[in-house]
């Protein structure tokens, strides 16, 4: 079973990137559980989503407490005592990080497969949202499928145009271009370990 839980804040779509990947998932013939998780329900406050796919029924029905891997929407949730974000992350689990950092800089999180996704400058240029509050969760799903495999392109696309009802080619255009970032920093990657083993 692969778990997965999601950070964000309200307002970037978190649950709603969970359902995407759910629908994405089943097209690829998986079992699938999304659901949310709420504190405060306001504008900005942390949100956590869960996100669970199994070849096989699934019959866990609790918050997922050791996930295989973190979809981060705000890297300022990183280190706030409150989100407490690595919690339970298996060792060696993967982190999407929303930031135009590069990942070897949040030092914070060795141990973990670390990568990062400037999905606000793509929620940006596809005019999601706003300029200073732009919506990252498609160009994110789109990363994470491509980081994960879980989903094809295709499939994501029809999820995407289920469940969001507006800017629906736009946000299908950020999903291919968060791939296309998750592709590119691990040809990156491959470059410089080629470098260093030469």
């Amino acid at each position: 079973m692969i778990e997965i839980r999601i950070h964000g804040r309200g307002g970037q779509g978190a649950v709603i990137a969970s359902q995407i990947l759910a629908q994405a998932a089943f097209r690829e013939g998986m079992h699938v559980q999304a659901f949310p998780a709420f504190g405060s329900e306001r504008r900005g406050a942390p949100v956590t989503a869960f996100l669970r796919l199994d070849r096989s029924p699934i019959w866990v029905r609790s918050e997922v407490y050791q996930p295989n891997g973190l979809m981060i929407l705000d890297q300022g949730l990183i280190g706030l005592k409150s989100a407490n974000v690595t919690a339970g992350l298996q060792p060696g689990g993967w982190i999407l990080i929303n930031s135009p950092k590069d990942a070897s800089e949040f030092t914070e999180l060795q141990g973990f497969a670390v990568t990062t996704v400037d999905a606000s400058a793509i929620g940006r240029r596809q005019k999601l949202g706003s300029p200073t509050a732009p919506i990252v969760n498609t160009a994110m799903v789109g990363a994470v499928a491509e980081l994960t495999g879980i989903a094809k392109l295709e499939n994501l696309a029809e999820a995407i145009r289920s469940a969001v009802p507006v800017k629906v080619d736009e946000n299908v255009v950020a999903a291919q271009k968060g791939a296309q970032a998750v592709r590119k920093n691990r040809l990156a990657e491959d470059r410089s370990r080629e470098h260093v083993n030469a």
